[in-house]
């Protein structure tokens, strides 16, 4: 069932070009157009996109800092009848993106929200990648905080299939690094500067691709393969439970993980099911007695 909606006014998602400006949808630019107000992120450079198609609709910063000051009276134009575009600096706002907050409370009041769909760096890297995308898991940015990015790496590992997220240039390698170290040399495609001059798409194994965007530049998004690494070879159960033993005990020391998440890694890493890992560490204590 549809929600009634009493409104006249809509709020607009619009998809904006992540780097060629050409990427704009013929329907993304009426919208632009006809709306009252442009519910920006950065008004500047969301400026150069409308000065290339010649639009002058008004526009009103929205950004993560005053999203929550600014709804309220975005809210109010909606509900008097306005419609209102929401755009990021680049893609598809709200992932990863302000915006959030603000289609939450237009739902509430029973407005229309209407996504004008396009751009997209996620969904770009993903089908240029060459990794399966049948389904994936999308996350976003890793955290900042130590403890957090400790969660955030354990809950990758343990997702296991293709998974996709943004990162920073001065953080990719040390999340490249972190990430190996929790699901192994894994297969991985690493998009920079997408439809832009500058383009360029790395794949190959973790540690080959870590070197090389060492020192690039502009924001990333990655898509890794985790469970089906050629690279990795599947131990023997007789004959490496010790080394069982031990990555279990670097992992669990260096990310101060729970038991069960730590096996759980071990099992995607090396396909295997989390009964033999289990197994084959505690037949490795045993001996270790």
């Amino acid at each position: 069932m549809v929600d009634s909606v009493s409104r006249a006014g809509t709020l607009f998602i619009v998809a904006t070009p992540i780097g060629n400006l050409e990427d704009i949808t013929v329907r993304a630019l009426r919208v632009l157009r006809e709306v009252l107000l442009i519910a920006a992120e950065d008004t500047r450079r969301t400026a150069q996109l409308l000065a290339r198609y010649a639009i002058q609709t008004s526009m009103t910063s929205l950004h993560e800092h005053n999203e929550e000051k600014k709804t309220p009276s975005l809210l109010k134009h909606l509900e008097r009848g306005d419609s209102v575009a929401l755009v990021s600096d680049a893609g598809t706002p709200t992932v990863s993106d302000p915006g959030a907050r603000l289609v939450r409370a237009a739902i509430d009041a029973n407005v229309r929200v209407e996504a004008i769909p396009g751009p997209s760096a996620a969904i770009a890297a993903l089908v240029v990648s060459g990794l399966p995308i049948t389904t994936f898991s999308f996350l976003g940015f890793p955290p900042t905080r130590a403890k957090d990015r400790k969660t955030w790496f354990a809950r990758a590992g343990s997702i296991g299939g293709t998974i996709v997220f943004f990162e920073s240039p001065h953080r990719i390698q040390t999340t490249l690094k972190q990430l190996k170290s929790v699901v192994g040399d894994c297969q991985v495609a690493v998009a920079r500067e997408l439809t832009k001059v500058h383009e360029e798409l790395v794949r190959g194994p973790i540690s080959v691709v870590a070197d090389r965007v060492a020192s690039a530049r502009g924001e990333f998004t990655v898509v890794v393969e985790i469970g089906r690494t050629p690279n990795i070879v599947v131990p023997c159960l007789s004959t490496c439970d010790a080394d069982m033993l031990t990555e279990f005990g670097l992992i669990t020391n260096k990310m101060g993980l729970r038991r069960r998440e730590v096996i759980k890694i071990l099992a995607r890493k090396y396909a295997r099911p989390t009964n033999d890992i289990y197994e084959a560490i505690e037949r490795a204590k045993k001996l270790a007695k």
